[in-house]
Parts: structure tokens; C-alpha cells; sequence
């Protein structure tokens, strides 16, 4: 492993994960500059390449956002000459991931014995619903059933209403950070001993660490209930309704919670006993919000805004949508959404990743890539030749080219 401008210069990943959990922690690698050369069935490729609308040109704007800064190659694993082919490409790489239900890289023979028979020293990350071992492991299982079997959709959601699943494929992601986190540690530490590392990362086990406040409940007792926007153990901390919309105001400690009070113009709010400390405050969370909830809609979130954050101090945000979150002056003015060039659709937008060096860079340098675009590069780069290269076509490797 070499390094270079960016952290994870000189490190190959080879990337057998379809949808999210693999593909957004590879991600994240090739963010730090790692080379990921995404390993797609012939003819097909991820399944996320054409998950649902919308489409552009045939294509789903969501794949772009998982696979910046990646190379394509098909590999047909059902055939030997496919096989050689990834063991070929596994004897060079660093990483090594899949996402396989337990039992399916045993089949395909991509089992981490067999990758390691090639490549000793190389960082293989199993990820999957449940993980390798236990009752559950062969159960098949995505984001919504991991969302709701980890206690995060029993939490989310307004009191009287049913469980709510988060909006976005917060497992997925959650577990891909995992995964990105442990592939840097294995590296880290390969580096100082020169062993490999297996990594065996279930999705339900990922998301439950980050259950926190209302792990906390439990172990104090308690049952961890929906409560809308408020917060178990904060108050105020929660989002209000507003003249033209919606606003989300934040009060951590007692200075604040004054501030606030001020800047309403409810001192009488600081006195009352109910209120008195965020203990009180929390005890009574319902009784708070009917002496604020109909103050918040006489004034626009601009004027909110400007009361409570420009005087008084007191956090507090608008309820972006999903536009105005990406493109605002904030974004603008940290470069956190811009645009790249890509061969079929012209200037694409790209989602930067946040990590800003001081003595690194980092950052995508090439557009998600076409289905097997890289099939003769990345092989070219492991010293086949012209005739070799067409001999490995004409076996099947690759499919049908």
C-alpha cells in the first residue's frame, strides 16, 4: 500500500456489493482516493443502476450518487473463466467486499477462504442483514425490515400513530459507514502487523448502537415510546409550526432556555415550576408545547429566524426541503454540491463527501461509470495483453461483450 496526495492512494478495493450497504461504504473509500473497481454481472449490473424512477436517459440518478469515483467491470462468476478473472484481480487488491446472504459467497466460491488462498493479506468485509452467525443469519433482509427489527421505526413517528419508517435508507447507511470505519481500521493495522482481516458486518447490529438516548431507557427501565418531534430526554427540542411553514428550535441548557423565553416574550414561562429545569421541562413536554406551538404561527420562519437566532442566540433551523437543503448558501459557499462531467448525460451533480483535509485532499475524480466500461483496463493494468484479454472474452468472462 502506497500513499499519496489523498489518504487512500495506492489501495485497490474490489467491490461484489449491489443497492447501498456496500456500495456507499465503497463510496467512501474511493472519496479518500482508493482505486474501487466494482465487480457487475454481465449485461445487468447493480441492481441499483435501474432501482426505480426516476430515470435519465435509462439510467437512475440514484446509482450516481453510491458509485462516483469508480470503475466497472463485469464478471460473470458462473463461469471459470470469471472466476480466474477475480482471483486474478483479488491477488493485487487490498479490500475485498461483498454482501452476499451467509452461505452465497460459499457457492459462488468468493468465500473469504478462497479470496484468501489467493491474496493473504487481504481485508475482506462480509456484510449482511444479520450477520454470519446466529438464527436470523439466512434470513434475507434490507433496510425496512432492519429499520423496524432494531427498534428505529417503533421510536419515529407521531404518539398516536402507527411506526414510521425513517425517509431515507438509514441502515443502509449506517451500516456502510460501519463497514468504510472497520475496512480503515483492518488497513491501519495491516500496516503495522502485514496480516489481513476478515470482517463479518451485520446490519441489525450496526444500527443499535446508534439507538443511544432511547437504549438509555431501557436500561434505566423504561419503554422508549413515538413522540413526534420531541426529544426523551430535551425540552424544548423539537419542530413548530410556523406562518409559512415549519422550524425546529433547540434548547440544550438553562441559558438558552432563557433566551428563549426572552426572545417570545414569555418570561413568566422561566418561573413556572413545570418548567423550571429540563427535568421539569421534560416531565411536562406536552403542556410546554401548547404554551409555544401557537405562538410559533403568528410570525413566518424568516422572522423566527431572525428573532431567535440573529438577537437572541437560541438554535434553531428552518424544515428544508430536500432542493432547498442541497442548494442554498451554505452549500454554496462550502462547495458541498457541484457538478462533474460524465460521457452520456453531460454535467452531473455530485454530492461531496465532508471531510476537508488540512494536509489531504479528497473527492470524487471521475463520474459513476458505465456498465463495464473498465473491463480491458483493469485487466490491461494486471499485464494482460491484446490476445489475452480477447481469449479471457471469448471464455466468457465477462459475458456476453
Amino acid at each position: 500500500m502506497t500513499t499519496g496526495d489523498r489518504i487512500l492512494d495506492g489501495v485497490r478495493v474490489l467491490d461484489l456489493t449491489t443497492f447501498v450497504t456496500g456500495g456507499f461504504c465503497s463510496l467512501m473509500l474511493a472519496n479518500q482516493g482508493a482505486d474501487v473497481i466494482k465487480v457487475e454481472r454481465p449485461g445487468v449490473g447493480d441492481d441499483n443502476r435501474h432501482s426505480g424512477p426516476p430515470f435519465i436517459d435509462g439510467e437512475s440518478p440514484y446509482f450516481w450518487t453510491v458509485n462516483y469515483g469508480k470503475r466497472s467491470v463485469e464478471l460473470d462468476l458462473k463461469s471459470e473463466a470469471g472466476h480466474e478473472a477475480l482471483y486474478d484481480l483479488a491477488s493485487e487488491a487490498d479490500v475485498f467486499i461483498q454482501n452476499y446472504r451467509p452461505g452465497t459467497a460459499e457457492r459462488l466460491d468468493v468465500d473469504e477462504e478462497t479470496i484468501r488462498s489467493h491474496n493473504e493479506e487481504i481485508v475482506y468485509c462480509a456484510i449482511s442483514a444479520f450477520g454470519q452467525t446466529g438464527p436470523w443469519r439466512e434470513r434475507p433482509g434490507y433496510d425496512l425490515m432492519v429499520q423496524g427489527m432494531s427498534g428505529i421505526m417503533n421510536v419515529t413517528g407521531e404518539p398516536d400513530g402507527p411506526p414510521v419508517k425513517v425517509g431515507l435508507p438509514m441502515t443502509d447507511l449506517i451500516t456502510a459507514m460501519w463497514a468504510s470505519f472497520g475496512i480503515s481500521n483492518a488497513l491501519y493495522r495491516r500496516e503495522w502487523t502485514g496480516e489481513g482481516e476478515y470482517i463479518d458486518l451485520g446490519m441489525l447490529d450496526a444500527a443499535l448502537p446508534w439507538l443511544t438516548k432511547q437504549a438509555g431507557k431501557v436500561f434505566a427501565g423504561e419503554s422508549p415510546s413515538r413522540m413526534g418531534t420531541m426529544d426523551p430526554v430535551l425540552a424544548p427540542y423539537q419542530t413548530f409550526e410556523t406562518a409559512d411553514g415549519h422550524i425546529n428550535v433547540a434548547c440544550l441548557n438553562q441559558k438558552l432556555w432563557r433566551s428563549l423565553c426572552d426572545a417570545i416574550d414569555r418570561p413568566d414561562l422561566v418561573d413556572d415550576d413545570r418548567f423550571e429545569t429540563n427535568a421539569d421541562r421534560v416531565e411536562h413536554m406536552s403542556e410546554l408545547e401548547a404554551e409555544l406551538e401557537a405562538m410559533f404561527t403568528e410570525l413566518t420562519t424568516d422572522e423566527w429566524m431572525a428573532l431567535l437566532v440573529e438577537e437572541a442566540g437560541v438554535p434553531a433551523g428552518p424544515v428544508h426541503d430536500v432542493e432547498e437543503a442541497l442548494y442554498n448558501e451554505q452549500t454554496a459557499a462550502r462547495d458541498t454540491v457541484t457538478t462533474m462531467d460524465h460521457p452520456d448525460h453531460g454535467e452531473i451533480p455530485v454530492i461531496e463527501h465532508p471531510l476537508k483535509y488540512d494536509r489531504s485532499s479528497s473527492g470524487f475524480e471521475s463520474p459513476p461509470p458505465k456498465l463495464g466500461e473498465d473491463n480491458r483496463d483493469v485487466f490491461r493494468e494486471l499485464g494482460y495483453n491484446g490476445d489475452e484479454l480477447d481469449a479471457l472474452a471469448e471464455r466468457g468472462a465477462f459475458g456476453t461483450e
